[in-house]
């Protein structure tokens, strides 16, 4: 490969791309050098001499940036990148970029995953049945769990942008009533009415979290929200997990003051093994992998791939400082 090629270097690859997706489309771009993780000691000494650099949870501070004179742009294979310092890397000219939209099917997709396993509790039957229950049944059938029709049920939404309108369309599809609350207006779908956010914990039998983590969305879901509520309501975050006041919910969990919880998220990842919502009653959590179905990475790594194309041909696409 030719020198004159700029060099890339990917410092945490192996989120992204374990194995079963190609590079060879970042590959035709420059001298590519892959590291699947990379520890913040590390990340200096590999990003040495890099024009292009492509992270997902490397930090890149002020004082690295300053340490990396050939660094001209940046992409952050994800959404959020809050892991740069963009206006640092504005004061130097370093160009920042990041995947806006990727996973919006995969993430509501994920919502309903943890909503159908409250309602129908599919798994567990299903291990009871191969563990002999059923062949021992008195009766041609059993239940350990009430089983929930969605139909007729009000889904409540916190946050309608993108995922949260995907979510809405298949709350309708499954002839769910639909309230919402977000901050611009532009968005609500015919059939989706907007509330207040206190008629959000109310009147809903499912909470939903679709919303940014911003000063004032930390902790939206705390003690006092969770008693608003109903106790057969379900609260479901694919978010981020700072939205929700983990120890009140551990606590409304085991106070029945809900009846269960479906996290993909929690404020800090991986968690503590002390987290008390890893104990939590009725609290269902998953490693935050609404994002990533194969369909997902596909388009993240693609749209990662053309971001530092159109840099390299003086077109750069979704800069983000």
């Amino acid at each position: 490969m030719s020198s004159k090629l700029p060099k890339i270097v990917v410092l945490d690859g192996v989120t992204l791309n374990p194995g079963d997706l190609s590079w060879d489309g970042l590959k035709q771009l420059g001298d590519c050098a892959f590291y699947d993780r990379t520890l913040p000691e590390e990340t200096i000494e590999r990003a040495k001499g890099a024009e292009i650099l492509l992270t997902n949870k490397v930090v890149l501070s002020s004082e690295m940036l300053e340490a990396l004179d050939a660094l001209r742009f940046i992409g952050v294979t994800a959404t959020g990148y809050n892991v740069v310092d963009v206006e640092a890397a504005q004061e130097r000219g370093i160009t920042v970029s990041n995947v806006p939209v990727y996973s919006t099917g995969s993430v509501a997709q994920m919502v309903f995953a943890h909503l159908l396993n409250f309602t129908q509790h599919t798994a567990e039957h299903s291990l009871a049945a191969r563990a002999g229950r059923w062949s021992s049944a008195v009766d041609w059938c059993f239940w350990d769990f009430p089983l929930i029709e969605l139909e007729g049920k009000t889904m409540g939404i916190v946050g309608l942008g993108r995922i949260g309108l995907a979510t809405a369309k298949l709350a309708s599809a499954f002839g769910m009533n639909v309230i919402a609350t977000s901050r611009t207006s532009k968005n609500f779908l015919n059939g989706v009415d907007r509330v207040d956010l206190e008629t959000i914990f109310r009147d809903s039998d499912v909470v939903i979290l679709h919303c940014p983590l911003t000063e004032e969305t930390e902790k939206i879901v705390n003690a006092e929200r969770l008693a608003l509520m109903k106790p057969s309501a379900f609260l479901i975050n694919t978010s981020r997990g700072p939205l929700i006041d983990e120890v009140a919910l551990a606590a409304a969990l085991e106070a029945d003051e809900i009846a269960g919880a479906g996290l993909d998220v929690l404020s800090t990842e991986p968690p503590a093994s002390d987290n008390p919502l890893l104990k939590a009653k009725n609290c269902t959590i998953t490693p935050h992998i609404a994002w990533a179905t194969l369909s997902a990475r596909s388009r993240l790594l693609q749209t990662t791939v053309e971001n530092v194309a159109a840099f390299l041909d003086g077109k750069s696409q979704n800069v983000v400082n």
